[in-house]
């Protein structure tokens, strides 16, 4: 009957699937696998190897085991390759190379040279971050593995405050061992009390019968001593009476005997010091705290190095100082002075043998390092630096230099130590020894006479025809001679010889070695160069801004005269242009004096007469120096060069004005409005006329104003102000809202409605006014600002808080809102907020000067005070700032530095600022100057926080 296969059973994935190679079937049950001739195939080569896998070990064939046994030396041979010097090559390594068989060509050695500077650039360049991290790595091996030497140190140290009653009540130490064997448990004794033993001995009498009470436990009524037996009568009175306290004084005898017998020698000198063997304790500091076995290892591969290559002097150096390190100086010394013996000419073992070695005997090591290498010149100079007599030292350097002639650093140490006229011969010989040393011509030329100086430095030249120091220094000479002329035609041919000996003149250079002559006092020599370098390499359309670079770069450096011969050169190729002009009056305002300002802006004017700002300057240098007449006199030809010019007016106004000249200014606004009307020209007639108490004349010329000029809108606000002045509001109001009407987009015009509002007590009007401004006016900080002010004044903390978010959010980096959101916080918050106002407004004086503040406030005056310094220096026209730093110098500062801000603030004078308009732009202050407008606004200032 035929078997039937049910589908459903899933056949075995191996069935009918080759074996893989090399599988024995129940290898894994102990079977053994054989081979058949299938297997191997009809044929072998003899180069085959036999495959006997599958044999018993003992009927392996005899080739399989020569084979096998084979390729067990081959590896042992591997593992134990020779390491010996005789067996390595400098480029095959040990045991020879793959390619050792072919030649060796140059090409080859070229290659290996450049891999080798490869990887040593690279190693040099992570050898410091290598160097880092490998002592990183052992600060923290340390740190987390401490030696018990490292732990007790602390311990050690605190010794030197122990006393010496706390010292002698220390306990002996005794013998602690096999305790448990001497001191049985069942043998422990207890001592009896003294007070015990007394009691018994003050006992007198008999005790013969038991107590009655006691006579159940056996005992007696009076407490018998130890050893004694129960029933036995002790006649207590017999006892000898002990004094416990000559004890004590009797034992403390014996043991200053006894110390006293320890502490002094035969001789009778102290052998242990009592008082000073704490002091020593705290001397004996290990001077090697790394680990022992590190030193041990490092000791042995030294000697190694040694060893193996005894001519090598960096392993006798090592090997020194790292006895030297572990404190062992005396074998340090021996071992270099070994090294000495084996590297006889090496200069650094003879050095650091010197080094090493006691003063006195130093003298002899050097000594005989000299006789070996007379040519070093450093052993030569460290001989003359142990010697400490002027006279040895001399002596050495002359030594010195007959077998070194030639040594420049020789002759210089040896020039140092002889007074001048010596020097001045032994220079006279160094220069015929060494004539390519440019520094001795030079100090030879120094100590030489005017003639002989000349003849020097000409035969400096002629030995050294590419060196420029010879030629400055000849330059040098003839200034100090006064011979100026020769000064220029010496720079001129130098630049003339250093090109034809195909010298490349590098400017930059030049022009430091001008500003080297400004500071050694030759003016004309600095000139002369800037003069002759100065246009050398620049081309022809990148000069100018080239030149003020030079000329800033020099500022800053502090070489004023080299800057203006800059200037004054810049001027003579662009003598029309403007702008150097007016960098070059600048220059001469902060670093020259009045007198040069007035004669470069006399030659200013005299190029460029239509430059108004060079005219105004050479007037406002001659009204500063109290000179009104040749004020009005460039004044005047300033009219003639520029007829209708409107800054001229104004200052020619300003400068009758500021003189109680009112009426010759009322007569100059006249003309002016008659010849040259604009707007602000009105503008200054109605503060003249207003600042004089003429309000109808005011609103006259301001009617008159609007009529050609209604978009300007400071005659509206004049307007609204002097009206508000004489309390007519609602009249005020209407100028305001008409000036809003052709002007929207005046800021202030919009704060003088709302504050006019405001004062009124109209909060509602004052804030939707406010509301209407901004938007007219988007993203505008000073109209936020209001608002959140108005808040704040009207007690609506919570939304003016409100209110300063969204402003921060439309205008996230106006610095005036971060100014003021700093101090509406709480005092913990401050700081943060600050820290967010930095990084938002890196650069603004608000915020700055907000900083200054709340540093000012947690009383930290230093760091206040640089941040002030800050604030005005990155916007020294804000008067708040200026003001602040002079309330808080008088505060915490003293005269001087309060003298020093006001005058800071006298020459910037600033024009901007809450708190300085709110003063400077009061009628009643029209007149006050910059230096005594700066309390006024200082005392003003009332919550500084």
């Amino acid at each position: 009957m035929a078997t039937q296969v049910n589908p459903n059973i899933k056949k075995k994935h191996f069935i009918g699937v080759p074996s893989p190679l090399g599988y024995v079937p129940g290898l894994g049950r102990g079977a053994t696998g054989f081979t058949t001739r299938s297997d191997i195939g009809p044929a072998r080569d003899a180069t085959d190897v036999v495959d006997d896998r599958h044999a018993p070990p003992g009927k392996r064939t005899f080739a399989a085991a020569h084979a096998a046994q084979k390729a067990k030396n081959q590896e042992e041979e591997e593992e134990e390759e020779d390491l010996n010097d005789s067996n390595y090559d400098e480029f095959a390594g040990y045991g020879g190379s793959l390619f050792a068989s072919g030649p060796y060509e140059k090409d080859d050695e070229e290659a290996d040279a450049i891999y080798e500077a490869i990887d040593k650039r690279m190693d040099e360049k992570r050898k410091e971050r290598r160097e880092q991290r490998e002592r990183e790595e052992i600060m923290k091996y340390r740190q987390e593995r401490p030696k018990i030497q490292q732990q007790f140190v602390d311990l050690k140290r605190k010794l030197s405050d122990v006393s010496d009653d706390m010292w002698n009540s220390i306990p002996e130490v005794g013998d602690a061992r096999n305790k448990r064997q001497r001191n049985p448990r069942h043998e422990k004794l207890t001592p009896v009390p003294d007070t015990f033993l007394a009691k018994a001995a003050m006992s007198t009498g008999h005790v013969n019968a038991l107590d009655p009470r006691q006579q159940h436990m056996g005992g007696f009524t009076t407490p018998y001593p130890g050893g004694m037996t129960p029933g036995v009568s002790t006649p207590w009175g017999a006892a000898t009476e002990v004094d416990w306290r000559k004890i004590g004084e009797a034992r403390n005898t014996l043991m200053d005997i006894k110390l006293n017998q320890v502490s002094d020698s035969v001789s009778g000198q102290t052998v242990v010091d009592p008082k000073g063997y704490l002091t020593d304790l705290q001397s004996m500091i290990p001077q090697y705290g790394g680990d022992i076995s590190d030193v041990k290892k490092a000791r042995l591969l030294l000697k190694s190095v040694r060893d193996t290559n005894p001519n090598h002097p960096p392993a006798w150096i090592a090997s020194a100082r790292l006895e030297e390190v572990t404190g062992k100086v005396q074998a340090a010394r021996n071992i270099i002075m070994k090294g000495t013996e084996v590297c006889q000419k090496s200069e650094d073992v003879w050095l650091e043998a010197i080094r090493l070695q006691p003063t006195d005997i130093g003298r002899a090591v050097v000594t005989q390092a000299v006789r070996q290498i007379s040519g070093s010149v450093r052993l030569w100079i460290k001989a003359a630096e142990i010697e400490e007599e002027m006279r040895a030292k001399k002596r050495i350097f002359r030594k010195a230099l007959e077998h070194i002639p030639n040594s420049v650093r020789l002759w210089k140490a040896a020039v140092e130590l002889e007074e001048p006229e010596d020097a001045r011969i032994m220079l006279s010989r160094a220069v015929e020894c060494c004539p390519q040393s440019v520094e001795l011509w030079l100090a030879l030329a120094k100590l030489e006479t005017y003639e002989n100086a000349r003849k020097v430095l000409n035969k400096a030249r002629e030995n050294i025809p590419t060196d420029r120091q010879i030629w400055i220094t000849a330059a040098k000479l003839e200034e100090a001679q006064k011979n100026n002329d020769n000064v220029n035609r010496i720079v001129d041919r130098a630049l003339q010889s250093l090109r034809s000996n195909m010298v490349e003149i590098n400017r930059e250079q030049w022009i430091e070695d001008a500003e080297e002559c400004e500071k050694a006092g030759s003016i004309i020599t600095c000139q002369s160069i800037i003069r002759a370098v100065i246009g050398v390499g620049v081309e022809e359309e990148d000069r100018k801004h080239t030149w003020m670079e030079d000329a800033e770069s020099s500022t800053t450096h502090g070489a004023i005269e080299c800057a203006r011969a800059i200037y004054a050169h810049a001027l003579t190729v662009f003598p029309s242009k403007k702008s150097i002009w007016q960098r070059a009056a600048y220059f001469e305002k902060n670093h020259g004096t009045r007198e040069q300002l007035e004669a470069l802006l006399q030659r200013a004017v005299a190029h460029c007469p239509k430059a108004e700002v060079l005219w105004l300057m050479g007037a406002k240098s001659k009204w500063l120096a109290g000179d009104v007449p040749a004020a009005r006199k460039i004044l005047s030809l300033a009219f003639q060069a520029n007829p209708n010019s409107e800054e001229i007016w104004l200052a020619a106004v300003k400068l009758e004005s500021e003189n109680n000249e009112d009426e010759r200014a009322r007569r100059l606004l006249a003309k002016a409005r008659a010849s040259a009307p604009t707007a602000r020209v009105f503008m200054k007639s109605v503060k003249l006329e207003w600042v004089l108490k003429e309000t109808e004349k005011a609103k006259d010329l301001i009617d008159e104003g609007l009529k050609h000029y209604s978009d300007f809108p400071k005659l509206w606000m004049m307007r609204g102000q002097i009206l508000e002045q004489e309390g007519r509001t609602d009249a005020a109001r209407e100028a305001y809202n008409q000036g809003l009407k052709k002007c929207p987009h005046s800021i202030s015009l919009w704060l003088l409605l709302s504050q006019l509002e405001e004062k009124l007590c109209n909060i509602t009007k004052a804030r939707a006014i406010l509301e209407k401004s901004r938007l007219k006016n988007p993203q505008c900080a000073e109209l936020w600002l209001e608002s959140v002010r108005l808040e704040w004044r009207a007690s609506n903390r919570q939304i003016a808080q409100s209110l300063m978010a969204r402003a921060l959010q439309e205008c996230p980096t106006a610095g005036r809102l971060w100014a003021e959101a700093i101090f509406m916080e709480a005092r913990p918050q401050r700081k943060t907020k600050s820290v967010d106002a930095l990084k938002r407004c890196e650069h603004d004086a608000h915020v700055l000067l907000a900083v200054a503040r709340l540093f000012w406030s947690e009383r930290k005056v230093n760091k206040s005070r640089e941040w002030f310094n800050r604030a005005v220096k990155i916007d020294p026209d804000q008067g708040d700032a200026w003001a602040y730093f002079y309330k808080f110098e008088t505060q915490h500062g003293t005269e001087e530095q309060q003298q020093e801000v006001k005058k800071r603030c006298n020459q910037a004078e600033p024009h901007h600022g809450e708190l300085w308009c709110e003063l400077s732009k009061d009628i009643k202050n029209w007149r006050t100057k910059t230096d005594e407008l700066l309390p006024m606004v200082a005392n003003n200032i009332k919550n500084m926080f």
